[in-house]
């Protein structure tokens, strides 16, 4: 089954973090995608630009209306995700653990609808 890691953030907080420290966090996250990779439950992940560069869209009524970033104000913020694939939601839960943006954010895990197309 596929599972969908939504990393969530305090975006304010890798501003100020030092070159060091921003370069130890991409390094483990280079290392825990290199090892899902090689264990085969990596399917796809990407990191997000910061929520300034967001266009929230909504239709109502048949209108289009567009605003300048987030859905709204939160303290954390969607900074990027994984897609990866687990035998259930146990594992795909440990997998999740191991991002590491969960020990200062966190990761939100949510089963893929798998819909079968003929």
């Amino acid at each position: 089954m596929r599972y969908v890691c939504l990393i969530y953030e305090d975006e304010k907080n890798w501003a100020e973090l030092s070159e060091e420290q921003s370069d130890a966090i991409m390094s483990e996250y280079s290392a825990f995608t290199n090892s899902i990779q090689r264990s085969g439950h990596y399917l796809q992940g990407e990191a997000l630009q910061p929520t300034k560069s967001a266009t929230t869209v909504r239709v109502r009524d048949g209108k289009i209306s567009t605003t300048e970033g987030p859905v709204a104000e939160t303290r954390e913020q969607l900074g990027g995700y994984y897609l990866i694939k687990a035998r259930d939601m146990d594992e795909a839960t440990r997998i999740a653990a191991r991002i590491p943006s969960a020990r200062f954010g966190s990761v939100e895990v949510r089963p893929v609808v798998e819909l079968n197309e003929e």
